[in-house]
């Protein structure tokens, strides 16, 4: 006779794990340095000596970045909730999501953070333990690279370690072409040109970016950065010198994938372009690299250098357009299972 407590099959339940990079508790010092600690500390984000790293990130980089970041951070933060746009639009994702699959009670929809709160781990044993034998995740990179969306993975596996009876997996794939994708985000654009008071010479469409050794090791972010791009000129009908792909966000003194976004927008006023739109669509929802980084900081860039029009296409967040598509997506991989 079993003496242990036999556990009853599960419910047949399907949970949908909506993912994104994350973001800090507070803009203070201490939560932007946990913060900073746990995504530099990934061995998928920094690729280089471990020990030669720790001295570097321990000793420099944690004493003096939080502030800095901290700072960047506040410029966009979401007062009303006292956290993060990341963090408002990716809850609002997953809620939205999760009313597309209302009528069907055996669809759960849950989100979680690669880096901060909520953890990936805590939020798959909470789906589990609500009845998910089967889980979904959907990492919100819709170009892979092993920095992002294979991190994501990482993080499942570890948790997938710890349990006796796991859960059957599966991971949406990187949508950096898929058709729906790519006609959200180019009536994005036209929506946004609509409220223009001007008429862009050029827009960039600017990426995150990336070490140029990620690249030559293997990683395809590039290639589907540049893929992503091509199909997004071509759904608006624009030539290639009117809409032209930049990448963002560089750290350290590595040779990082160009153009450089800094580096093309501050180059612009000098070659006659006066009005500039700029879109990302590498990013599911606005964040500090979008909104700070983009919307303030190379906006200031441009002004400064004789630019006279600076705009920003929103990330398609939690628009209508989004969430169908996101859905549309989820509705895909989950066709095995229904």
């Amino acid at each position: 006779m079993l003496n242990a407590k036999v556990t009853a099959p599960g419910s047949g339940r399907i949970g949908v794990l909506i993912v994104n990079l994350g973001t800090p508790e507070a803009t203070s010092y201490w939560p932007m340095r946990r913060y900073l600690k746990e995504f530099l500390s990934d061995p998928r984000v920094v690729e280089t000596n471990r020990l030669l790293w720790w001295l570097i990130l321990n000793g420099i980089i944690l004493t003096t970045r939080p502030k800095r970041s901290g700072h960047a951070y506040e410029k966009i933060w979401n007062r009303e909730l006292n956290e993060s746009p990341l963090m408002t639009i990716t809850r609002s994702q997953a809620e939205r999501i999760g009313a597309q699959f209302r009528d069907d009670g055996r669809i759960l929809v849950d989100w979680g953070m690669r880096y901060g709160l909520p953890p990936v781990g805590e939020r798959l044993k909470a789906l589990k333990e609500r009845g998910c034998d089967r889980i979904l995740v959907f990492p919100l990179y819709p170009q892979y690279s092993a920095a992002t969306t294979a991190t994501v993975a990482d993080k499942v596996f570890e948790t997938m370690e710890a349990l006796r009876w796991q859960p059957a997996l599966r991971f949406v794939p990187p949508y950096f072409a898929e058709p729906g994708h790519i006609a959200a985000l180019a009536q994005s654009v036209r929506d946004h040109l609509k409220t223009l008071s001007f008429a862009p010479e050029l827009i960039f469409a600017s990426y995150h970016g990336l070490p140029e050794s990620y690249v030559e090791a293997g990683d395809p972010y590039y290639g589907h950065c540049r893929q992503t791009t091509l199909l997004l000129r071509e759904a608006l009908g624009l030539p290639e010198n009117r809409l032209q792909m930049v990448f963002q966000s560089r750290f350290g003194k590595a040779e990082w994938i160009k153009p450089y976004a800094q580096d093309m927008v501050a180059d612009l006023p000098a070659k006659g372009v006066r009005n500039l739109v700029m879109i990302m669509p590498g990013f599911a929802a606005d964040c500090v690299e979008t909104l700070e980084e983009v919307a303030i900081g190379l906006k200031e860039t441009f002004l400064e250098k004789g630019g006279v029009n600076f705009s920003t296409v929103p990330c398609l967040n939690d628009s209508d357009g989004s969430i169908t598509m996101l859905t549309g997506l989820i509705r895909q991989e989950l066709a095995g299972w229904l």
